[in-house]
């Protein structure tokens, strides 16, 4: 399992390139070393929260986007974690929740 300054650092490495940005673009923007980009991605190092909000202002997206990483982690933690979200639905959520999980799947699938 990754800790939570890996999949921060991931979360916002995943922003970057879909924002077409390279390390060295995001760095400039900021105002920080390519080589401090690359720890934060890492997880090697933890940005303040400062250094968060000017990288979410470069990216244009909401601080809070960067911590929404649970598809980041690996596919056991996933399963709880859909399992999890179910159970705390009512009856009438979760019959919602199943019909639209298995059109989804079966989409997925091709059928």
């Amino acid at each position: 399992m990754k800790n939570t300054k890996e999949l921060l650092g991931a979360r916002i490495k995943e922003i970057r390139k879909a924002r077409g940005l390279t390390q060295e673009q995001l760095a400039e923007m900021v105002d920080i070393e390519q080589k401090h980009v690359s720890r934060i991605e890492s997880g090697k190092n933890y940005p303040t929260i400062d250094r968060l909000e000017k990288i979410a202002a470069a990216l244009n997206v909401p601080l809070i986007s960067f911590f929404d990483f649970l598809h980041l982690e690996n596919d056991d933690e996933r399963v709880v974690n859909i399992e999890e979200m179910i159970k705390e639905l009512d009856e009438d959520s979760r019959k919602i929740a199943y019909k639209m999980i298995k059109a989804i799947i079966n989409t997925l699938k091709g059928v």
